[in-house]
């Protein structure tokens, strides 16, 4: 009965009907060449066959009503998989359109605390000779980086390789608890100490922040952001949206400027939320703020979370494309200055500073009480360079769906995969109306980027 780190709890204690907190992934396959019509029905069929599961892939809180289930984990040793394996199809002419709209009203519903908290859906007859699987998973179990790691590890380089295990299927490990062995006790007392000297350098770590913040402009501080339609209440239904571009493009604007990847993909969604809300006349004078999650995992394993957080400018009070690029990049480099030489533990504790008002958003009437710290999240999760198969049938695209928070209506995430980049935008149905619209803002914005940089 493994104790839940502070990290993974809170995303039980923060959950209700109207704020699901699972993250989830779509994954666009092609039938492999020659496929039977059965090909989707009879994997389905197979993958009710898995004997043996991932110890992760096992775990439910252990009482789900009371405050302990909050804290601590037990094993299903009777799991259902049928339950947590599930086939759907398409009507006719199943075009992506119907498919998104199936995975949004997927997304929208609660797992079910008194199972393992995941569920994996083949969805069969989406046009083109195509298939889907849509899986969704507790963030209390794993954060993105994690799920895509398991994702890469079930798939394969190689399209002629079959008999292939699915992502929930038993791996080598050392114990039971899911690959975490207990070790040297030694190293153990030397980890507690490192702990100890992590948390008593917590507070000249905040310190710092703060007189950065303010002295040298090195980070955007909380409570910045203006208030915008999407720092409203939110209801648990969700609408999702998904779309890529080729990664060439966005690397070639990003060398021209100077920049990152990842600047560059902040400054397309600063273009296309400044269009969106323009629309409504609903943008603010005063630039949007973005929550930025970056991977603090250095092991290379998978399973809980490990992330910390910078507050980014989106500059959407500028209307030329080029000078949004460049505040962004430097307001990202001056977030990472912030961070620089402190330890996970640190990072951690820095990064709950603009995540507490979600916390306080829960509360009856909060929203209208405090500032948020943030407008949206607006996360980059690396994802595989090479095409992968399973079974045969070929990736076409990875399109992660993730989590609005209450005063956050709109989250947009994007993983990369084989030359594209992929961008999931997930909103609450109610706050976030013609969500793919922001899609075609997206196109546009990329586009202007790129007449920038060419200027």
């Amino acid at each position: 009965m493994p104790l839940m780190p502070v990290t993974d709890s809170m995303f039980l204690l923060g959950e209700s009907r109207e704020h699901p907190l699972h993250v989830g992934g779509l994954q666009l396959f092609e039938l492999p060449p020659g496929a039977d019509p059965s090909y989707v029905g009879d994997a389905h069929k197979a993958l009710l066959e898995t004997g043996d599961l991932r110890p992760l892939f096992r775990r439910r809180p252990r009482g789900p009503v009371d405050t302990v289930g909050q804290l601590v984990w037990t094993n299903d040793d009777e799991l259902d998989l049928e339950y947590h394996v599930r086939l759907s199809g398409l009507p006719s002419p199943g075009r992506v359109r119907e498919l998104l709209e199936l995975v949004s009203r997927l997304h929208g519903s609660l797992l079910d605390r008194h199972r393992p908290l995941w569920e994996s859906h083949l969805i069969e007859g989406v046009e083109g000779g195509r298939f889907a699987v849509y899986t969704k998973v507790h963030h209390a179990l794993l954060d993105g980086v994690s799920a895509l790691q398991i994702m890469r590890k079930a798939l394969s380089e190689d399209p002629g390789e079959r008999d292939m295990r699915p992502p929930w299927a038993g791996v080598p490990r050392t114990d039971a608890t899911g690959g975490r062995s207990d070790g040297d006790p030694l190293a153990g007392l030397l980890g507690a100490a490192k702990v100890v000297r992590d948390v008593v350098g917590v507070g000249p770590a905040v310190v710092r922040y703060l007189n950065q913040a303010f002295a040298e402009q090195a980070a955007t501080l909380p409570f910045e952001a203006p208030r915008s339609m999407f720092n409203v209440p939110i209801t648990g239904a969700r609408r999702f949206a998904a779309q890529g571009w080729p990664l060439e493009r966005i690397r070639a604007v990003g060398e021209a400027a100077g920049c990152t990847v990842n600047d560059v993909m902040l400054a397309m969604c600063a273009g296309a939320l400044r269009e969106y809300m323009g629309e409504r006349d609903a943008l603010p004078d005063k630039p949007l703020v973005a929550a930025v999650p970056i991977s603090l995992r250095e092991d290379g394993s998978a399973g809980g979370n490990a992330i910390g957080l910078i507050l980014c400018t989106l500059a959407t009070d500028m209307a030329d494309a080029g000078d949004r690029l460049a505040a962004i990049s430097d307001s990202m480099r001056r977030g990472k200055e912030v961070y620089r030489g402190l330890s996970q533990l640190q990072i951690t504790a820095l990064s709950a500073i603009p995540f507490a008002p979600l916390a306080v958003a829960l509360l009856p009437g909060a929203l209208r009480l405090t500032p948020p710290s943030f407008n949206l999240l607006i996360s980059n999760v690396p994802g595989p360079k090479q095409p992968l198969y399973w079974n045969g049938a070929k990736l076409l695209g990875v399109y992660p769906v993730s989590i609005p928070y209450e005063g956050q209506a709109l989250n947009i995430t994007v993983t990369s995969y084989a030359g594209s980049l992929e961008f999931g935008l997930t909103g609450c149905r109610r706050t976030v109306p013609h969500l793919q619209r922001m899609l075609g803002h997206l196109d546009t914005a990329l586009a202007d980027l790129e007449k920038a940089v060419r200027a």
